[in-house]
């Protein structure tokens, strides 16, 4: 029976299988699935636990002969096998196929191998093992997948967080699994559970800074160059991560830029600011009475431009343009251009 990752804990409530066969090249997911098994194991009364690394030269009779012999510790228990990848070889194909046909009473066959490639998807062993138990296959996640992942992960945490914490939080961690379950531990330890801003998730990402990418950005909105770009400065000599800047920074280049559109359009601009806290209403007000709406637009781009950069995606050096970007946004552009009026 093939299961996802996230389907395990409703199978585990259920009952446990004979089998588990857990294959993958993504860590964190991998290590939590089997933990959950052993877990729900002990809790069924498997106290005695077999561990076995799958190494060159290992001799597959060991597991035949644990598999025959009988428990003298423990009624029941596990035999945890570890396999850095998903090729037994001939021998140890044929091993855990006649395992899988013939089960022994009251122990527990738990499987951890690296990667199974297509082709050995359809050998005998490892049909054998899915009629027998439970195969999981684990991936690694695209940005959507790992958005539904943490938002999973911080609702069991407690937290209901907003969309813009989610990706703020996707954003930083980029796909690595062990990376968001820090952060998100470190948000336990931060915060009470209940509702989760980006505010909040951009204050706990900085809050070993003396500045923060807040700051920074009203500093920027009010004008003031030369602080704007010491904090920016700040922020890079203690560490802090570009994402978050970059997003403190887009976030309020686009309310800007719809600002801007608005009043070129002869619409209401204040809907513009519905989203925006009333205190800082006023910095965004000012920041647009200094700048056109060609200018709000370029520095949209160079949000965008700024993005692909940090994720790798196009060239340059990210710390550069967050200058470039900061610069333009304080009044003080690095290169010309018509930002303001």
């Amino acid at each position: 029976m093939k299961l996802q990752p996230q389907q395990l804990d409703a199978h585990l409530k259920q009952g446990l299988a004979t089998v588990y066969f857990l294959s993958g090249d993504e860590p964190l997911q991998l290590q939590e699935s089997a933990d959950a098994i052993r877990a729900a194991a002990r809790a069924g009364g498997f106290s005695e636990n077999q561990l076995m690394h799958i190494e060159p030269g290992f001799d597959w009779n060991q597991l035949q002969a644990e598999a025959s012999a009988l428990s003298l510790f423990a009624e029941k228990r596990i035999i945890d096998l570890r396999m850095p990848s998903a090729k037994p070889g001939r021998e140890g194909g044929a091993v855990l196929k006649a395992y899988a046909l013939n089960p022994p009473p009251d122990t527990l066959l738990l499987i951890q191998a690296g990667k199974l490639e297509g082709s050995a998807r359809n050998s005998a062993w490892v049909k054998a093992l899915d009629n027998a138990g439970v195969m999981i296959q684990v991936w690694p996640l695209n940005a959507g997948q790992t958005q539904q992942w943490l938002e999973r992960r911080l609702r069991t945490a407690g937290f209901e967080p907003d969309r813009d914490a989610i990706q703020l939080l996707s954003g930083r961690v980029e796909g690595n699994l062990l990376a968001a379950a820090q952060e998100v531990e470190k948000l336990r330890l931060l915060h009470e559970p209940g509702s989760l801003t980006s505010e909040q998730v951009i204050d706990a990402v900085t809050d070993s800074a003396r500045y923060t990418a807040f700051e920074m950005v009203d500093t920027a909105l009010q004008g003031n160059h030369g602080r704007a770009v010491k904090i920016l400065q700040a922020l890079r000599e203690e560490g802090v991560n570009e994402i978050p800047i970059l997003w403190a920074l887009s976030r309020d280049v686009r309310v800007l830029t719809d600002y801007s559109e608005r009043q070129v359009q002869g619409e209401n601009p204040e809907k513009a600011l519905q989203s925006v806290w009333r205190n800082r209403q006023g910095l965004l007000k000012q920041a647009a009475r200094r700048m056109t709406v060609e200018g709000c637009r370029q520095l949209l781009s160079q949000c965008v431009q700024l993005d692909a950069i940090i994720k790798g995606q196009a060239p340059g050096n990210s710390w550069d343009n967050l200058l470039q970007l900061v610069s333009g946004l304080s009044g003080k552009p690095v290169f010309h251009n018509p930002t303001y009026s």
